[in-house]
């Protein structure tokens, strides 16, 4: 069943006063239901890196019990397409709102069981197998939301300023890994003993459920999207959009995908697998590493916006270009700068690590999303965003570890350049939309680089 066209009519209805402000309410509903499953799903990123092993795994050797630990981290992103695709599905069937609520939902309820789940030395065998089912079902969640919020924000906002207008749900990764590394900061600063261990690392777990409460608050006051609502009065829902965005959009989905490889596969080495560096192969202080990756998140809070609103007026493709490139300029200076062992230059680096993914990910979401037409975008935006999980963001703590250990950080600095070269290619192939109206079907029947000017 899919939305109501008399609601519809309402939501496209909406004009002055009264749209500024559900224009207000879907950016904060965007950014605050992001920001909650990021946090939800970076809690479980820092635990892994920091705690994990001594609960789940404690009878491995430190580097098998690490690999476990980011082992059961890489499951939750390969489930990320999973829920890209059924509630793609959904979010072009019934509406991006509807299908927002759900995975606002399954995500915090996901966390706090995790808050909850005894430990090997309780249950045997069954505490890690139960973990890795929560993890599958946070990917999940987190699959079906990233686009939705993107999609909410943007398809409110003015058609003009697309670029800044959908960069705002992406502050939602530094906010959720403010909330995430500075709540185990805190719990780790004032555990006594082992009590971190014990039982502190879960105070946070179980705080979703408060903040999902928020976030469903925020959610239901939102109406549906014009640019969706169009297409339920035009009658052009499909009944199978991800079917037909997959038979339609191929070489979208693909390039949507290997776009984000310099995006996300440095980003998960700079953050998860940065705190297990930086405390166990570098002998440093734990929360000096939480501190430093927290301190890179506030920055990304001020340029991802920015780089978003530049991309309105530059074009997407040369921002993010740009930052793809720089990421492959600071790959190696950045383990140079942690390997001084000296905390000022360890901050540092870590924070110049993260700049050039803040000015990929504030264009990114328009990149990606103005690919697809709006009965077909949820999907396919999703899909082809997630996919990099699987290749990229998932491995790259795993495989950052490997590389550690058996030839070196240099190797690691190698995998980033790599993944900057996949980029730039990808961004070369995919075309540039910054300048089409999306609400034109004609648009996307060839494949324009241009177009016209967004309407008003």
């Amino acid at each position: 069943m899919v939305l109501d066209p008399g609601e519809a009519r309402e939501a496209r209805s909406v004009e002055g006063g009264a749209r500024e402000s559900q224009i207000r309410q879907a950016v904060l509903a965007s950014v605050v239901g992001t920001s909650i499953e990021w946090y939800d799903f970076f809690l479980y990123n820092t635990a892994a890196a920091i705690v994990f092993k001594d609960v789940f795994f404690p009878h491995s050797t430190d580097y098998a019990g690490t690999l476990s630990a980011f082992a059961t981290y890489a499951v939750g992103f390969a489930a990320r397409p999973i829920g890209a695709a059924i509630f793609g599905h959904w979010g072009d069937r019934l509406g991006r709102k509807a299908t927002l609520i759900v995975t606002l939902v399954l995500m915090g309820v996901s966390s706090a069981l995790v808050g909850v789940l005894p430990g090997t030395k309780s249950i045997g065998v069954a505490a890690p197998i139960l973990l890795v089912l929560l993890r599958i079902l946070q990917g999940i969640a987190v699959g079906g939301e990233w686009s939705g919020s993107v999609l909410l924000s943007m398809e409110w906002g003015d058609q003009r300023k697309r670029g800044l207008f959908a960069s705002w749900p992406q502050i939602g990764v530094p906010i959720g890994l403010i909330l995430g590394t500075g709540a185990m900061t805190a719990i780790t600063l004032t555990s006594a003993g082992d009590a971190f261990t014990r039982w502190g690392w879960r105070i946070p777990f179980l705080l979703s459920l408060v903040l999902v409460a928020i976030g469903l608050w925020l959610r239901l006051k939102v109406m549906e999207t014009p640019l969706f609502a169009e297409i339920v009065e035009k009658a052009a829902v499909h009944k199978t959009p991800v079917a037909e965005v997959v038979r339609r959009f191929p070489k979208e989905i693909i390039l949507s995908a290997l776009v984000r490889v310099s995006e996300q596969l440095p980003f998960y080495v700079f953050t998860s697998f940065a705190l297990t560096y930086i405390h166990k192969d570098l002998k440093m202080a734990q929360g000096l590493a939480l501190g430093a990756v927290t301190l890179a998140a506030c920055m990304e809070l001020v340029v991802i916006p920015a780089a978003g609103h530049l991309s309105d007026s530059l074009g997407r493709k040369r921002v993010y270009a740009t930052g793809s490139l720089l990421i492959a300029v600071v790959a190696f200076p950045y383990f140079a700068l942690l390997n001084t062992k000296v905390g000022i230059l360890v901050i540092i680096g870590v924070m110049l690590a993260q700049l050039p993914h803040a000015i990929q990910y504030g264009p990114q979401a328009s990149l990606i999303s103005e690919s697809f037409p709006t009965n077909l975008r949820y999907g396919g935006a999703g899909i082809g965003y997630q996919l990099a999980s699987i290749v990229a963001g998932g491995p790259a703590p795993l495989l950052a570890t490997w590389l550690l250990h058996d030839y070196g950080w240099w190797a690691i600095s190698v995998l980033m350049v790599i993944a900057s070269v996949i980029t730039l290619v990808a961004v070369g192939l995919l075309a540039d939309r910054s300048a089409t109206d999306i609400t034109d079907d004609q648009a996307y029947a060839t494949a324009p680089a241009g177009g016209r000017r967004p309407a008003d």
